[in-house]
């Protein structure tokens, strides 16, 4: 009996043992999670490792409540602890400032094969697009040595854009004129397999930093590609290298750090650019007018005729330009999107208004209709619509190209006769005046449903034309430069027997 009494005592004390462990333990475990109240900031790329959730998982070791096999014990009621309510922590969406890694999983695949297509596209604009535009524009004795300006440029930009370009451009600098040097070089940019990690533009978060940078080495590329025309026909090939790998250094990269990079002058300020209305067609515009003046005027002219080589490789190059625009300023939405659609739209709308628009005038004043005047009109509209292609609809389209048409008209025309400078494929008449009408006109045309962003037209003309002075002046430093080395301008017998023969020794038969 004794020998009873205490086995039934010891199994008591033990039950009541356990019901005092069961509320220690919850009460311990609420305010473990009730110790950190601060969010931890984890890396989107940087998953906790599997050994450590283990550790949580089995912090606590687990409490043994299996009551003893016996009739004579009482079961006793437990009363459960009183749960502590946990309050979420909200977080805030981390907003990035430069270019940053991810996991392979936060890359949009529609949105990258949508940028690797435009990317092709605005490559397209350049070789072959400007290269037979050009060519077909100037005389037989220069055609080989105008299209391959274009090609080396080709060549020469892409080099440049990886080793500096790129990193002035569209990197945070220190200051609103300049970009930093963390991706000279590309240095930081990377892909790596075996992490599933690669690196994304803080301005392209959905896509390859790999396939911004293509993208926007496109528009370096056809920028000073742009300016051969304004130069054609006079300039020394070894002279043209070097003008145009300066050029890309000291004005285009930093005048698109100023209209692209959230932290650059003018986009700080609410400049509105959508696809290089300002950056590529303003800063190409004034640069060619600048070489115009510099190198003179070519042998003969406005004395003799100087007649086209095959005005239909112009339109060829004309149709491969427009087709090559869609990339140019439906990609620059970056995302295959509503607005990507909306830019391509308004594309298709202001080139079409504008060909027909300058054809009017040239048949109004001239009598006559011309395949150059059709291809001429098709690109001014394609030029003034690029800046705005995707804050506008189709209203505002329409106007623009109806504004561009006229205007590149008069620029290609009246005002390059009132210039006197040899602009010998109209690149300031069309794309210097195009750039600006656009510019200027996206401001009074911006939909703010579309865009989101509200739009000043005094700013758009500040940024205009202080863009149009700064290449001016660093276009008019660096031909300077460039004279001093090589000398810019072959000579006259030279010119006389074309540049084909004397700058390549080469000729078309």
């Amino acid at each position: 009996m004794y020998s009873k009494n205490r086995s039934l005592w010891i199994w008591l004390f033990v039950v009541a043992i356990n019901m005092l462990a069961v509320p220690a333990y919850s009460e311990t475990t609420n305010a473990e999670i009730n110790s950190n109240p601060e969010p931890v900031a984890v890396s989107p790329i940087s998953p906790v490792p599997a050994t450590e959730a283990n550790d949580l998982n089995s912090s606590a070791a687990p409490i043994n409540n299996t009551p003893p096999a016996t009739s004579e014990m009482t079961a006793q009621p437990v009363t459960p602890a009183a749960a502590t309510e946990v309050t979420p922590v909200a977080t805030a969406a981390i907003v990035y400032t430069k270019p940053y890694s991810v996991g392979f999983d936060k890359i949009n695949t529609g949105d990258t094969a949508w940028m690797l297509s435009s990317t092709a596209l605005v490559l397209l604009m350049t070789i072959p697009g400007l290269v037979l535009f050009y060519a077909g524009m100037v005389r037989k004795k220069n055609v080989l040595s105008t299209a391959l300006q274009s090609f080396a440029i080709c060549c020469l930009v892409s080099i440049i854009w990886i080793v500096i370009g790129y990193t002035i451009a569209f990197t945070p600098g220190t200051s609103p004129y300049l970009g930093g040097l963390d991706r000279l070089m590309l240095s930081g940019l990377g892909y790596i397999k075996a992490t599933s990690q690669l690196t994304v533009s803080h301005l392209a978060p959905t896509i390859p930093e790999s396939v911004f940078v293509m993208f926007q080495m496109t528009f370096a590329i056809i920028t000073p590609a742009l300016i051969v025309g304004a130069f054609a026909e006079r300039m020394r090939f070894t002279a043209m290298l070097i003008f145009m790998a300066l050029w890309s250094i000291f004005v285009y990269a930093p005048v698109a750090h100023w209209v692209w990079e959230p932290t650059g002058l003018f986009a700080s300020m609410g400049v509105l650019d959508f696809a290089g209305g300002t950056v590529v067609h303003i800063n190409a515009g004034a640069a060619g007018l600048v070489c115009a003046y510099v190198l003179g005027p070519r042998v003969g002219y406005g004395k003799v005729p100087f007649i086209p080589f095959n005005l239909v490789y112009t339109l060829v190059g004309a149709s491969l330009l427009w087709v090559g625009w869609f990339g140019f300023n439906a990609g620059s939405a970056l995302a295959a999107d509503g607005r990507a659609g909306m830019a391509m739209l308004v594309t298709q709308i202001a080139a079409a208004m504008a060909a027909l628009t300058w054809i009017l005038i040239e048949w109004l004043v001239k009598s006559r209709i011309t395949m150059l005047g059709f291809a001429s009109g098709a690109v001014a509209g394609l030029v003034a619509i690029t800046p705005a292609s995707g804050f506008v609809n189709v209203n505002g389209a329409l106007a623009i190209g109806v504004a561009g048409g006229a205007l590149c008209y008069l620029g290609a025309t009246s005002l390059k006769r009132l210039l006197g400078a040899d602009d010998a494929l109209d690149v300031f008449g069309i794309h210097g005046i195009g750039g600006l009408v656009g510019a200027v006109l996206t401001g009074v045309f911006a939909d703010k449903a579309i865009s989101g962003l509200d739009a000043n037209v005094a700013l758009q003309a500040v940024a205009a034309v202080t863009t149009l002075a700064y290449s001016a002046i660093v276009t008019l430093i660096i031909l300077k430069v460039v004279n001093l080395l090589v000398g810019l301008r072959i000579d006259a017998e030279d010119e006389h027997d074309g540049l084909d023969l004397t700058q390549h020794a080469e000729r078309i038969m």
